[in-house]
Formats: C-alpha cells, sequence, structure tokens
C-alpha cells in the first residue's frame, strides 16, 4: 500500500467492480422494464378479444361461468395471464382463480383508463390483485350497447410469470450473464493495471534516478531520456529534476569555489597581514635594543621603513574593509546622472602630482559636449582611482596614462591606457581575482595589496557593466569598460 502503483491499482479494482456491479443491476432493471413493455404492447388486444367472445355482463348481472371458462382458455394459450372482470368502480366481480389466491377485492381504475385511452407510455403498471406489486396487464371496456358495464382486466405478469422469472434468472442463462460480467469486471481491471503499470513504470524510474543522484551527491548526471518538447506531467516532472539537479550541482561546485577561495583568502590575508606585521615590529625592535647605539640617520631610516609598512597595512584592511562592504547586500549603488569629462579631469588632477614626480604624461582624450552618464558618482570614481593607480604605478619614467571617453550610441565607454610592461596573456583572467599579482614584473616589487582590480570589478558588477582587458608585453594595458547614457524624461 505505500506503493502509487498499489493505492492505484486498489482504487482502480475498486472503481471496475462497482461499475460492474452498477451496471449489472441497472441491465437488470432495463431487461425487466424492456420485456414488460414488449409484453403489454404484444398482449395488448386479449382483453379486447376476451370480451368479443360473449357477453360476460348483462344487465349489472355477471356471467361468471362465460368467464371462468375464458380465463380457462387464455391461461392454456397465455399461462403468465390472469382475468378479472370489474364494475366501473374498479371492485373485482369474478376471476378464473383460486378463491384464496386473491387477496384484495378493487383494482384503481386510473392505469386501466391511461391504457385504454392511450395518454401514458408503456410499460402501464397495475394492481395485482394476488400481491402487492404493481404488474403490466391488458384492460378493455365491457358495454352492453353504449351502457359501460365494467372493465376486463388481464395481468400480464402473474405468479406463473414470477416463478419463471425466477427460474430463468437462476437458470444457465442467468449463470452466464453473471459470469460474463465477472470477466468483462476482471479483464477491464487487467487492462487498467497494466495500463497503471506502463504510467507508473516511468515515475518509478525517475524515483530511483532521484535516489541514485541524491546518493551520490548530485555529482553524477541523471541518465533519463527526455523529449524535445511538450511532453506530459511525467516528461515535464523528469524535466523540471534534470534542471534542478544541473542547478544544485552548479551550485555545489560554486560552493566548493567559495570555500576554495575562502581558504586562499585567508591564506593571502594572513601572508599580506604578517609581512609588514613582522617588518614592523622587526624595526621596532631595532629601535628599542640598538636606540643608543643608532645614529639619527639609521634611526629615520628605520622610522620610514616602519612607516611605510604601516601605510601598506592599512591600505590593505581599507581595500578588505571596502571590499567587505561591496560584497554585502548592504551597498547599492545610488544612480544619479553626472558628467564623465568632469570626473575624469578630476581624477587625472588627483594624479597629477604623482605621475609628475614619476615624468609620466597624462593625457585626457575625452570630448566635452559628451552627453550625462547614470551611476553612482563615488563609486565611478573609485574605479578610475584604482585603474590610474594601477596604470601609473607600473608605467616607466618617462610613459604615458591615457584617460579616455567615447560615444558608443547608448553608452559611454571609458578607458584608462598606459605604456607599461603589459600583462602576460595566461595572467589577463586572474588579474581580477583577490590579492592576486603578476609572477613576474614590476607588479611582484609593488606594494598593491592586489585587491584593487576586485574591487573595480565589484563596483562595475552593481552597476551592471563590464570591463574588457587589452594588453601586449612592452607596449603597455588598456582597461575599458561602459555606462549607459541618461537621458532626461521627456
Amino acid at each position: 500500500m505505500r506503493t502509487l502503483f498499489a493505492k492505484l491499482s486498489i482504487a482502480l479494482i475498486t472503481i471496475v467492480v462497482l461499475m460492474g456491479t452498477a451496471f449489472f443491476v441497472v441491465d437488470r432493471v432495463n431487461t425487466r422494464v424492456y420485456y414488460e413493455e414488449l409484453t403489454q404492447q404484444l398482449n395488448a388486444p386479449i382483453a379486447m378479444y376476451v370480451t368479443g367472445q360473449r357477453d360476460l355482463i348483462t344487465a349489472g348481472t355477471p356471467d361468471l361461468d362465460s368467464l371462468a371458462d375464458l380465463a380457462n382458455h387464455a391461461m392454456v394459450i397465455n399461462p403468465t395471464a390472469e382475468i378479472y372482470l370489474l364494475d366501473t368502480e374498479g371492485n373485482i366481480l369474478g376471476h378464473g382463480l383460486p378463491p384464496d389466491s386473491v387477496v384484495h377485492d378493487k383494482v384503481d381504475l386510473r392505469p386501466i383508463r391511461s391504457l385504454i385511452d392511450g395518454s401514458a407510455t408503456m410499460p402501464i403498471r397495475g394492481d395485482d390483485p394476488r400481491g402487492s406489486s404493481r404488474k403490466v396487464f391488458s384492460a378493455f371496456e365491457v358495454r352492453t350497447g353504449n351502457q359501460l358495464e365494467g372493465y376486463l382486466y388481464v395481468v400480464l405478469g402473474g405468479q406463473k410469470y414470477e416463478e419463471l422469472a425466477n427460474d430463468i434468472g437462476s437458470s444457465y442463462v442467468g449463470r452466464a450473464n453473471f459470469y460474463i460480467a465477472i470477466v468483462i469486471v476482471v479483464l477491464t481491471a487487467v487492462v487498467g493495471l497494466l495500463v497503471f503499470g506502463l504510467l507508473t513504470k516511468r515515475l518509478k524510474n525517475l524515483s530511483s534516478e532521484m535516489q541514485r543522484v541524491g546518493a551520490s551527491g548530485f555529482k553524477s548526471q541523471p541518465n533519463l531520456a527526455l523529449p524535445d518538447s511538450g511532453g506530459d506531467e511525467i516528461d515535464q516532472l523528469t524535466r523540471s529534476f534534470v534542471t534542478m539537479s544541473d542547478q544544485i550541482q552548479s551550485q555545489i561546485e560554486q560552493l566548493q569555489e567559495n570555500d576554495r577561495l575562502r581558504r586562499e583568502l585567508v591564506s593571502n590575508i594572513s601572508h599580506d597581514l604578517r609581512t609588514p606585521l613582522s617588518a614592523v615590529q622587526g624595526y621596532l625592535e631595532t629601535l628599542i635594543i640598538r636606540g643608543n647605539t643608532l645614529s639619527d640617520e639609521e634611526r629615520s631610516r628605520y622610522l620610514n621603513i616602519a612607516r611605510k609598512h604601516i601605510t601598506r597595512l592599512g591600505v590593505l584592511i581599507g581595500d578588505l574593509f571596502e571590499l567587505s562592504k561591496l560584497d554585502s547586500a548592504s551597498v547599492t549603488p545610488n544612480l544619479e546622472a553626472f558628467s564623465l569629462p568632469e570626473l575624469v579631469q578630476d581624477v587625472a588632477q588627483e594624479f597629477q602630482l604623482e605621475a609628475e614626480n614619476k615624468g609620466i604624461t597624462v593625457v585626457i582624450d575625452a570630448a566635452e559636449d559628451l552627453a550625462f552618464t547614470l551611476g553612482d558618482i563615488g563609486l565611478i570614481q573609485r574605479v578610475l582611482e584604482n585603474l590610474m593607480r594601477n596604470a601609473i604605478r607600473f608605467t616607466p619614467d618617462g610613459g604615458t596614462v591615457t584617460l579616455s571617453i567615447r560615444d558608443r550610441q547608448q553608452n559611454i565607454a571609458v578607458s584608462v591606457s598606459d605604456t607599461g610592461s603589459g600583462i602576460p596573456d595566461k595572467e589577463i583572467p586572474r588579474i581580477f581575482d583577490r590579492f592576486y599579482r603578476a609572477v613576474s614584473g614590476e607588479e611582484t616589487k609593488s606594494d598593491s595589496s592586489g585587491l584593487g582590480l576586485a574591487i573595480v570589478k565589484r563596483i562595475l558588477d552593481l552597476h551592471d557593466s563590464s570591463i574588457t582587458v587589452e594588453s601586449k608585453l612592452e607596449h603597455g594595458t588598456r582597461f575599458e569598460f561602459e555606462l549607459p547614457i541618461y537621458e532626461e524624461a521627456a
């Protein structure tokens, strides 16, 4: 009873048995009604023929001998017929039956009149003087001239008919009908069980596959055949399971990747925090231990180195805090319209002194009539600052850093390019990873936290924008992203 097939099978057998029983009962009732109508239609003229043979009532006096004689002849011809002579009130005047067998002395005349005037549909049932049931009959008026003397009432389903009907019901025909009904019910149930078996087999296969995939931790793919399109509810359920399995597997892989990144992040944070802290601790301990023996120049140099490492530590902690905020759901861009050329000018002036100290030329390539863009001006400024800082850091003395703005139909493209050493092709896919630094070149010597480009990518993700990188060794690198053009409402 725990399986769907068992429950459906029991429900089907119950329904089939109930339907078979109902059909058998209804068939018996309909058959009886049919034979009653057929019997009444075939024997309707009997009463007319009998009354035409003799005068059964003369001057109000019934001729009982003639009635008995006619009744005997009629019952020889049709054993199921029982003849009664009635007066105009329905009282029984005479009959050809044993006296003790008739228990009623009056018959309701309404069905008789309905039969005679043809106002009702057959079968019409009337009273049975020998019992309490109602049976089909034949009737005709008994007249003397134009004077109505009474009625001849012929019951067509008398006791003899009941005996014959009961005998036939228990005979070969009755048993055959019963057995045929049972065979039909059994065959219907068997066919239904086979159909249910075929339908539930697909569900059973789907259930087994779900258990197998679940037991494997969603590491294995479902081995299920799917139709190209459409299908019934089972196909839709199978398709939903396959889709769900793919999503769960993808999420598990993402969780595993996030766990790997988390461990790597912890390792990188530990390393990057330990390095400046160790350096600061070492120089401070040196100052404490050898304070009296150090010259003013050595003491100043040690303090400056310690301050440099503390500054680097502060930058790292600040970047970590900022990236943590950007990763959380607490930060949403405050979108507003602003002028990109003005923002680019401000960022360029911010790094002008640092660029001049390295002999780097900062070039701004932007038209002043560009349309406003839509974004969070503070976050976009942070993007430009990180890109400018990287460009200046990795551009050699005498190089050039260019900030460019171009109109791209519905968007405005912003790019920061330099003439630095470039990035190897194999490292470009990883430069936006947290704490990633190139394994060669000037990057390995920088005091970068390795979070600048990760912050850039996260901010642009919040703006539904992406950043592209083009780089060529010894020729420089170019970063570009796009922001939508702000269109004022009409």
